[in-house]
């Protein structure tokens, strides 16, 4: 498969200062790293699944990628073009083949705006109709492909469900006809019956229209379902890398093990003990130093307080950072019933 996107030491930082409520302010006092140092590719027709806890710099990453938030160093290649080296009317252009899904559907689309008006936005933004006769007709046919109906144009957001509001915001990231989508974390806001149908959706839109999807998740079961590779972030840093079926089967991290170990297991033999770290994720304010995980890794020895672990190709296209990978330790044990 062909490279479609590529990131090369990505980081994104944020200047600022603790304010009389704990609240980050515009000073330059201090500097959060919520992105620090990311590398990765996507293949054309590939779904990486990012996965980490809330916090951990997930969506500022794909909202970097995307240039909706100006990456602080790094690069990002999207079919062969330096996306952090546009400028604005070349970024434009780009964007119509680069698009999200946003968390909240019910926060992301403007309540003063029709469906019709949502959808058919990019088409005028780009100039991609000819008249307002063929944007309705073409935001028509987008939203009646991702199952809401063509009477339902001029309602507007307040009108919809949940289900049915993140249904319009897939529709206004397709009208455009992109070829890479960030998802982020387009189901956590709503019902698990809704999530499943959303899931589906975009499983059948991927293979329909060809789309490429970076997947933003704190859910791995859903990545585990969806995802043909994983990325595992903490704290701004990507830690396990490789492809679903591997991490899935022999996760190397201790981080991703103990997420692993959320994920419910209804067998014969028994249940998995959950794992539970102590303490809160550090803030990026002041992140620890050396292993960034090991305030909270049960396996921590002296040189994870002190050093930051180097990525390690630990299996075909799996790779991880960890001090302990040369040994046969895991967290991760079945329970008895």
């Amino acid at each position: 498969m062909k490279t479609l996107l590529k990131v090369e030491s990505l980081s994104k930082h944020y200047e600022g200062r603790r304010g009389l409520v704990g609240r980050l302010t515009g000073a330059p006092h201090t500097v959060v790293r919520a992105v620090n140092d990311v590398s990765f590719s996507v293949e054309r027709g590939e779904i990486l699944g990012l996965i980490g806890e809330s916090g951990c710099g997930k969506s500022t990453l794909g909202r970097a990628i995307l240039r909706l938030h100006e990456p602080t160093a790094g690069r990002v290649m999207f079919d062969s073009k330096e996306v952090t080296a546009l400028d604005a009317p070349a970024l434009k252009a780009l964007r119509r083949r680069m698009q999200i899904i946003f968390q909240d559907p019910y926060a992301s689309l403007n309540p003063r705006r029709t469906v019709a008006q949502i959808v058919g936005l990019p088409l005028r933004l780009h100039g991609l109709a000819s008249s307002e006769a063929e944007a309705r007709a073409i935001t028509a046919r987008i939203c009646e492909r991702v199952g809401l109906k063509a009477n339902q144009l001029d309602r507007y957001p307040h009108q919809f469900s949940g289900g049915q509001r993140q249904r319009i915001g897939i529709a206004r990231a397709l009208v455009s006809n992109p070829e890479f989508i960030v998802c982020d974390e387009p189901v956590s806001a709503l019902d698990v019956s809704i999530q499943a149908q959303i899931i589906a959706l975009l499983l059948e839109l991927k293979r329909e229209m060809g789309l490429t999807y970076l997947f933003i998740s704190h859910d791995i079961s859903v990545i585990g379902y969806l995802a043909d590779r994983v990325a595992v972030m903490y704290l701004g840093e990507i830690v396990e890398m490789g492809p679903v079926e591997a991490i899935l089967a022999r996760p190397r991290h201790p981080y991703t093990q103990s997420l692993m170990s959320a994920v419910p297991k209804v067998e014969a033999s028994g249940r998995r003990a959950r794992i539970r770290l102590t303490g809160d994720l550090p803030s990026p304010l002041h992140p620890p130093a050396g292993c960034k995980f090991h305030t909270r890794c049960p396996l921590a020895l002296d040189i994870c307080r002190s050093t930051a672990p180097l990525r390690e190709t630990v299996g075909e296209g799996h790779i991880a950072a960890c001090h302990r990978l040369g040994e046969d330790i895991s967290l991760l044990e079945d329970g008895a019933a």
